[in-house]
């Protein structure tokens, strides 16, 4: 992969935003694909639900794939999406339970690949053979944790990193060590909040756990440990920190991380020197699709996000 490298975080379905950042970013469109003559993108994850043009914005990723315009990783709303459409062959249940909580989560994508099963099969297909992470010589990428045993837990069981069919079955059970593997990797470490504690999140749901800013080595609250939205943050509780999980740490001499996920609000900037977050937002009012212009540099810059509003 070369080293000038667009890293785009979560478009969410939001395709008139993802041209528009393309274009900031100088990629224009020639012969079905968005193209740039010295660059390339690479995608965090998380392309799909809550907006309304989900079908456009696989399709424009896809496309970019496919003519060497960029790569992807999975996030864990295509992992959702993959486990929403199968089957357990024996059971013939769904691996992820379609509950009104999930398929509230998913329904611009069911309404958009309604009566379009062959479409609907192929794009599953293609969520499957995304890797769960990338790593260079120069930077690393994966939706939402880095955690060292669970990558190389990653490249010991799987090719090129991508799920296959026996993986998926094994993830689906709950508490089994690769389903431990795929909550990290895809949707964060957690942590339970201590005995009567609990708090509301975006989607008003209650929780009693808490995602983490696993990269750091130690927290003096819960909310210090907090890896949540900035208008969440202040419902989280202030008590001492007492886990003994969920702080994973990630040194300042390891390559530059680039995540999503988590939501993040204000002006794009790093969380660490090395360290930066992609996921701005878009798929909320007031909101920003954003990419790191990335050149190799071991220290992550201000100056190199580039973003756009959400467009109402």
């Amino acid at each position: 992969m070369s080293l000038s490298v667009d890293i785009i975080g979560d478009v969410h379905g939001r395709a008139d935003e993802l041209e528009a950042l393309l274009k900031k970013l100088g990629y224009r469109e020639h012969s079905g694909s968005y193209r740039h003559s010295q660059r390339t993108a690479l995608f965090l994850g998380d392309l799909i639900d809550r907006g309304k043009d989900n079908a456009r914005v696989v399709g424009m990723v896809r496309a970019m794939i496919d003519h060497g315009q960029a790569t992807a990783i999975m996030g864990n709303h295509e992992y959702n999406a993959i486990c929403y459409h199968t089957e357990h062959p024996e059971t013939g249940k769904p691996l992820r339970e379609h509950s009104a909580k999930n398929r509230n989560q998913h329904i611009e994508f069911l309404r958009e690949y309604e009566g379009k099963p062959g479409e609907l099969r192929t794009t599953i297909d293609w969520f499957k053979a995304l890797p769960l992470f990338v790593e260079t010589s120069s930077f690393r990428a994966v939706h939402a944790t880095w955690h060292p045993d669970h990558i190389l837990a990653i490249q010991q069981q799987l090719n090129r990193s991508t799920i296959n069919d026996e993986f998926l079955l094994r993830a689906s059970v709950k508490h089994s060590p690769e389903h431990r593997l795929i909550e990290d990797t895809l949707k964060g470490m957690e942590i339970r909040l201590p005995q009567g504690e609990c708090f509301h999140d975006k989607d008003d749901h209650q929780r009693t756990e808490i995602r983490t800013r696993w990269w750091l080595t130690e927290a003096n609250t819960y909310q210090d440990a907090a890896m949540v939205a900035e208008d969440t943050l202040e419902k989280i509780p202030t008590v001492p920190f007492t886990s003994t999980d969920g702080l994973i740490g990630y040194g300042l001499t390891e390559p530059p991380l680039f995540i999503g996920h988590y939501w993040l609000t204000g002006k794009p900037q790093p969380l660490t020197a090395n360290i930066g977050c992609l996921d701005y937002s878009v798929a909320k009012e007031g909101g920003a699709l954003c990419a790191y212009r990335f050149e190799g540099e071991p220290e992550l810059s201000v100056a190199n996000f580039v973003s756009v509003e959400r467009i109402k």
